[in-house]
């Protein structure tokens, strides 16, 4: 099923109309991240939104919506763009369109509408993530792509996070 939905795939900036979906989005991709970030949700069911809060101020942030068809895929919000460096902050593909292309088309698309340096932080027990995130440095950036690992601000009990930096060219 994923093969056929990237052939649908489209990515458009966010608006605050597609807010309320997008933080129904941001619920699964928290929900995905507590097994590697620890963090259970609140009383409500909720997590932490101040990123989602942040993504639609337009200061320097641009959310983007990812569709297949008619249906939500997921979600890209990009920071930094009033900066020197563009950082992807947080990049969710549904389960149900993952290993399809999905996620790799769409970052691709997200990642060219900001030409720049660029840089991507993922947790090191998520492999699957690791992998992903190597193959899109690798086919944005073929070779010319950097590791490190940065300790998580404010989370001393967790594992320091991976950053990748690249540059997308125009």
């Amino acid at each position: 099923m994923g093969g056929t939905m990237a052939g649908d795939l489209r990515v458009r900036p966010a608006t605050l109309h597609d807010r309320p979906a997008v933080e129904r989005l941001w619920l699964m991709f928290r929900h995905d991240m507590s097994e590697y970030q620890g963090g259970l949700p609140a009383a409500d069911g909720t997590f932490r939104g101040e990123r989602v809060a942040a993504a639609f101020t337009g200061d320097g942030w641009a959310p983007y919506l990812l569709t297949c068809g008619d249906r939500l895929a997921g979600f890209a919000f990009v920071r930094g763009l009033d900066g020197p460096v563009r950082v992807l902050n947080s990049f969710f593909v549904v389960r149900g369109a993952r290993r399809g292309g999905v996620g790799l088309r769409a970052v691709q698309e997200v990642l060219r509408r900001h030409p720049g340096r660029w840089e991507v932080a993922f947790q090191r027990d998520n492999t699957g993530g690791a992998a992903f995130w190597h193959r899109v440095a690798e086919k944005v950036a073929p070779g010319e792509w950097s590791r490190i690992e940065r300790a998580v601000p404010g989370r001393p009990e967790l594992p320091g996070d991976l950053w990748l930096s690249f540059t997308v060219r125009r």
